[in-house]
């Protein structure tokens, strides 16, 4: 028998039937966590239909009030950083880094998070110390690309101390209005792994551009809280993309493109790479694409707080998605 090569409609026929068939497994993964949400609170479903449209976001936007002094603004562990210029960066660029966390602060939280047990791939059953993340890795017989603490971080008075400083707040309110409230809390690791799966690799927000749904309105800071460098996944945000959105972007169930696809959009020259010492914060709309790379030689280290509108549900404040 001759077997002879497909041709070029054949070909594409096969990478169309491909695509979609990967398409509707993101989709299914994702399913258990979309119903929770719904079941939790209905008004879920207008904001995860209609939050992803640039109208849909500047009708809600509409609705924001204006800020309250901040009396304590002040009392914050961060020096040097002037909320208007934080503010101005974020509405042109959808990104501001000038935050650093003080030594003692970021110290502590390392030390809890190298003592502390983590939760590998968000999976409650996948219990391992950082330190032994190989051996978890052989002993679970799945490749472990993340570590969350979920609510062991409350245990943890410096990261405590970031989640409640008075200048982030100030920050969101005067970004997001004044019903800006704490949404999000949460300390982990990002590991490197040779075997992980585009779903692992979806699950853990690693590799692929991707914008936030989790809130109408919706800010975000981030922490290392040891260095990183190019080989340790470093955060990458795509300038300007929070307020800009091609149509094929907002009408489509996924909110994760591939860095080709989302370049050809907003710009080659558009992402920033962000590599820096232990302590280097920046704060982002997380409505803009963004992604963490895969680390490749050593783990990522990483705390985030974030502000949002809406009351937070038990799953968003520690992040967790609902695993079938």
């Amino acid at each position: 028998m001759t077997l002879s090569a497909p041709d070029k409609s054949g070909a594409a026929s096969l990478e169309s039937i491909a695509r979609n068939g990967g398409l509707m497994r993101r989709i299914a993964v994702r399913v258990p966590t979309y119903l929770k949400d719904l079941r939790e609170n209905p008004a879920w479903l207008p904001m995860f239909v209609l939050a992803r449209t640039l109208a849909g976001r500047r009708l809600h936007w509409l609705g924001a009030k204006p800020a309250p002094p901040a009396a304590n603004a002040k009392d914050t562990m961060f020096r040097g950083v002037d909320r208007a210029a934080a503010v101005n960066a974020l509405r042109s660029d959808g990104l501001f880094s000038g935050l650093v966390l003080p030594a003692a602060i970021h110290e502590e939280i390392a030390r809890f998070a190298e003592r502390t047990p983590c939760f590998g791939n968000f999976d409650r059953r996948l219990e391992f110390m950082p330190a032994e993340h190989a051996q978890a890795e052989k002993r679970f017989g799945r490749p472990l690309l993340s570590g969350h603490y979920f609510e062991r971080t409350l245990d943890c008075d410096a990261a405590l101390a970031v989640q409640r400083d008075p200048l982030l707040l100030d920050i969101a309110a005067h970004y997001l209005g004044g019903q800006a409230k704490m949404i999000t809390t949460r300390v982990w690791w990002s590991f490197p792994t040779g075997a992980a799966s585009d779903a692992d690799k979806n699950l853990a927000s690693l590799g692929k551009y991707h914008f936030d749904l989790d809130d109408w309105r919706m800010l975000k800071f981030f922490f290392y809280i040891k260095p990183v460098d190019a080989d340790t996944g470093p955060h990458v945000y795509v300038r300007g993309s929070h307020k800009r959105r091609s149509l094929k972007h907002q009408f489509t169930l996924l909110v994760g493109h591939s860095a080709q696809e989302v370049l050809d959009v907003y710009g080659e020259q558009s992402p920033v790479t962000l590599t820096g010492e232990a302590g280097l914060g920046f704060v982002e709309d997380p409505f803009g694409f963004h992604m963490g790379t895969v680390p490749s030689r050593t783990p990522r280290l990483m705390m985030e707080v974030g502000f949002g509108v809406s009351s937070p549900s038990r799953r968003r404040f520690h992040g967790e998605p609902v695993i079938r």
